[in-house]
């Protein structure tokens, strides 16, 4: 599971960000609420771990901007913060906060709560995939076009699950090596682009419709649409 920490202060990020990959965790740390909110909008995040007193977006406006953002409304999210008059866990749990807890606390409370508020978060993915006339079984890993099974490597099949379930948004090459490979790549490596190769040759190019696509200077995107036109 992926957890996001929005936290400015130095130790107070670091000894979060060490102690939650200690539990097992995938964990980021922002220092600002605007680099957060980033995050949490183009990498695949469970949950957010939010302080309120942020430079350049504090975390009232983190909150109320995840809310109000399709992809991201249903991010559960837990306050940590110092602030603890009863108003301000009021405010947030009404801004749409999942829970709110006071600094000082116990890192194993604080552990316990996550994986509380992770087991009550609601699925976010069908078990079946579809893109066009592609359909994808996330269970058993199986991919078929026009009911046609297409036999893909795990590698390739971690690849076209992230572009099928990101349907319709571009992802960049870094958030794709973040993602499949779990590696930051150079900016000017062609290991991204020669794995979406070898995928459209099995999913694109047998078939009339191309379903696999690239935005020029931007990344790649899955959708049963034509490319545009030049």
């Amino acid at each position: 599971m992926h957890i996001l920490i929005i936290e400015d202060e130095p130790k107070a990020g670091d000894y979060l960000q060490r102690g939650l990959r200690e539990s097992g965790f995938k964990a980021s740390l922002a220092r600002n609420g605007r680099d957060g909110l980033h995050i949490a909008g183009e990498e695949e995040v469970d949950l957010v771990v939010l302080d309120v007193m942020l430079p350049r977006m504090n975390g009232w406006e983190v909150l109320a901007a995840l809310r109000a953002n399709v992809a991201t409304a249903r991010l559960p999210v837990l306050f940590l913060t110092a602030r603890d008059e009863v108003q301000d866990r009021v405010k947030g749990l009404e801004l749409g906060a999942d829970d709110y807890l006071v600094k000082p606390f116990a890192f194993v409370e604080l552990v316990a709560r996550i994986r509380t508020l992770l087991r009550r978060a609601p699925v976010r993915e069908d078990d079946l995939l579809r893109v066009g006339d592609m359909e994808i079984d996330v269970i058993a890993r199986s991919v078929k076009r026009q009911g046609k099974a297409i036999a893909l490597t795990a590698q390739e099949f971690n690849l076209l699950h992230l572009l099928a379930r990101r349907q319709g948004q571009v992802l960049s090459r870094s958030l794709i090596a973040s993602a499949v490979w779990d590696m930051n790549f150079d900016s000017d490596t062609n290991v991204i682009d020669a794995a979406i190769r070898r995928l459209r040759r099995k999913i694109d190019d047998p078939f009339d419709l191309k379903l696999i696509h690239t935005r020029r200077g931007m990344g790649y995107v899955c959708e049963a649409q034509a490319e545009p036109s030049a």
